[in-house]
């Protein structure tokens, strides 16, 4: 990691940036991809995945055969792990639907006038989980737990194969459990496009979910330009630990080390106002990388990682609300205090013995989070996130008569005039 000791704040744009790709050169590479899929549908598919992928025979739809095979490959305790996770996030997101603003309420905004808004489940998504070096089974949870709570009618997921043509049993097993049974065998930035676009086996979807690297990421983008919605663009993963001469040099470099090994994309930042700490901290990086099977990955991310320091906790603070992590650690004493001052951050993990690996996996928050930045406007999933919300209206006479003037004289400053007769034309009808 490089060491960067009392950085001007003039300074910080260039620390704060995101070790990414020029946007306009992934854009060159991921268009043509996108445009062949869109022309060509599944023949695309199968070349790509046979390019990419290295797969001999690629087909593209999973099989009853290979959900029942996959039950059969895992062991009981990381299937009962799994079924503990979805538990937990089913119970988090549950409380989400009992939220004030969720159900249907009525406000009469004046007599006669009454408004509501009603949450409407999306009719089809895209679920996208990575495969890769990671088969990130633990996503399906995220994105399956609560688009299955809301009541998405039809869900569609798309992962890479493996050389072999088949589909780790983990994703196939936590697919099952939480409800998804169309499971189709592409990845990439091409099976963005498959979403987005349809094919002959991929149905067009209306949003598309999911992290991945960033082909998949300016793919999503790409997708948005065409009309179709994303959840956010979230790209290689990244966490912040906020810390000062409390925390424990050790939990933080595991906490930094386990989203360093995520890819060689990712990025740490370690934010302290101890020059011990970041001592301490780094030569716990070194010792636990000698044990790490991913160690080269999270050596590489590392390269693009920072610890700094800072003169006080406001300063610190301040550099991580202009970081604006996917993940904030506050390895802090009082780190509940601390937290109340955080504006930018995708999810928070207060205190000494929250690891962010627990919301990776089974705490009960949405894993999937804004990156790059982008935790400074958007949100991570939630129940909402596979909804949208349609506002009503139904005014009465006496509605019209109460805000019919008002309504005449906008539109007529506006210059409106077949808005004012909407209104005049009934206010005439109710004398």
């Amino acid at each position: 990691m490089h060491i960067v000791h009392h950085p001007l704040r003039s300074e910080w744009s260039r620390l704060t940036t995101r070790p990414t790709l020029a946007l306009e050169e992934m854009e060159r590479r991921v268009a043509p991809i996108m445009e062949e899929v869109r022309k060509r549908g599944d023949a695309a598919l199968l070349e790509y995945t046979r390019q990419f992928d290295r797969v001999e025979n690629p087909s593209l739809l999973v099989s009853d055969a290979e959900f029942a095979e996959a039950e059969t490959l895992l062991g009981n305790d990381l299937k009962d792990a799994i079924r503990l996770a979805k538990s937990n996030i089913e119970r988090f997101h549950e409380t989400q639907l009992q939220e004030p603003d969720y159900r249907t309420r009525r406000v009469e905004t004046q007599p006669g006038v009454v408004c509501w808004r009603k949450s409407v489940p999306i009719q089809r998504v895209g679920l996208y989980i990575p495969g890769g070096t990671a088969p990130l089974f633990s996503t399906i949870l995220m994105l399956g737990v609560p688009s299955a709570l809301v009541g998405v009618p039809e869900r569609i997921l798309c992962t890479p194969p493996q050389p072999d043509n088949s589909v780790h049993p983990a994703i196939l097993f936590t697919a099952n459990l939480v409800g998804v049974r169309r499971i189709m065998k592409v990845g990439g930035a091409q099976a963005i496009a498959a979403l987005a676009y349809g094919t002959e086996t991929v149905p067009k979807v209306d949003k598309i979910f999911g992290p991945g690297n960033q082909y998949v990421t300016v793919a999503k983008q790409l997708a948005q330009r065409s009309g179709i919605a994303i959840d956010m663009p979230a790209g290689p993963s990244e966490v912040a630990v906020l810390a000062d001469h409390t925390c424990n040099p050790a939990f933080v470099a595991a906490d930094l080390l386990s989203q360093a090994e995520h890819g060689a994309d990712s990025q740490v930042v370690f934010i302290t106002t101890s020059e011990a700490s970041i001592q301490a901290v780094l030569k716990e990086i070194d010792e636990q990388l000698k044990i790490l099977p991913r160690g080269a990955v999270a050596e590489k991310a590392l390269e693009n990682s920072r610890a700094i320091l800072f003169a006080t906790m406001n300063e610190a603070i301040d550099f991580a609300n202009d970081y604006a992590a996917e993940h904030l650690i506050i390895a802090t004493d009082d780190a509940d205090t601390l937290a109340e001052r955080i504006v930018n951050a995708g999810s928070i993990f207060l205190g000494h013995y929250s690891p962010e690996a627990a919301g990776d996996y089974a705490s009960g928050t949405n894993h999937t989070l804004p990156t790059n930045g982008y935790a400074r406007a958007y949100s991570g999933v939630s129940v909402d996130s596979f909804v949208k919300k349609i506002t009503f209206q139904r005014l009465t006479a006496e509605g019209i008569t109460s805000i019919g003037s008002a309504v005449e004289i906008m539109a007529e400053a506006e210059g409106l005039a077949a808005h004012r007769y909407a209104i005049t034309i009934r206010k005439n009808a109710i004398r």
